[in-house]
């Protein structure tokens, strides 16, 4: 039986997941800080499924939760680095420690995901890494300045693993969705990007799109039909325009 784990699973992009890979026949773990939400969870998936409540940002406690995982579903053939936090607004409105810690977890805990679970995915014929990233990761975006920039990590530690890895038939790879109806962006606060780039997309079309990543090749996984247009026709503008597109999108 294949086995995959998510963290981030108790809640949006990462709960929507483990429910449809649950769904088609993976073992699955749950991984998240939120224990009661975990708990309450995985007593709706009763088998097939181990949960382990730590911080992402703990490389130590990521190991452990791991090595348990293993012992429980005999084997690791995939991870999705899927934890993640959102502060949006001027970057100077934002507190300092709340930037640090978004920071944190979000390359962090992406980056400890992709260590720990190396020596167990070097077993396995074909596994995978499966990364969140954003369409922030194309150019920073106004307004989500740091949120922004841990995503330009992920794209570019995911596009570096996907080179090395190869050797081992691990498979890394991204996705990179625009904005998702999900509770990390109900906090939000009003911005001008978001309604003129809309908000199409729920928990459950990247689940989709986290499936489909699992079956195929390709690297980059951008989502939407209007964000691949901006994708495409940002590489064909030079950074000034670049930067006025992005300007004025957000309003600034």
């Amino acid at each position: 039986m294949r086995s995959i784990v998510i963290t981030g699973a108790a809640s949006g992009i990462g709960r929507a997941s483990a429910e449809r890979l649950h769904r088609a026949g993976w073992f699955v773990g749950l991984f998240d800080r939120d224990q009661q939400a975990l708990k309450a969870f995985q007593q709706q998936l009763p088998e097939r499924s181990h949960a382990e409540a730590f911080d992402v940002t703990d490389a130590g406690a990521f190991g452990a939760a791991l090595e348990r995982f293993v012992a429980s579903a005999g084997q690791l053939n995939a991870i999705v680095n899927c934890a993640g936090v959102l502060a949006v607004g001027d970057f100077e409105s934002i507190p300092l420690e709340r930037q640090q810690q978004m920071l944190a977890i979000n390359t962090q805990g992406v980056l400890n995901g992709c260590y720990q679970a190396f020596p167990y995915l070097r077993q396995q014929s074909g596994a995978r890494v499966i990364n969140l990233s954003s369409a922030s990761a194309v150019y920073g975006v106004p307004g989500f300045a740091t949120y922004s920039a841990s995503k330009f990590f992920v794209r570019g530690l995911s596009e570096a693993l996907h080179i090395e890895w190869r050797r081992h038939d691990i498979h890394v790879c991204d996705i990179m969705p625009p904005f998702v109806k999900t509770p990390m962006l109900d906090n939000a606060p009003p911005l001008p990007i978001i309604d003129r780039m809309g908000v199409s997309l729920n928990a459950e079309d990247i689940a989709r799109a986290i499936e489909q990543a699992l079956e195929n090749k390709r690297i980059h996984h951008p989502l939407t039909l209007k964000f691949r247009l901006l994708r495409n026709l940002s590489r064909l503008f030079p950074s000034v325009v670049q930067t006025r597109i992005y300007g004025l999108l957000a309003g600034y």
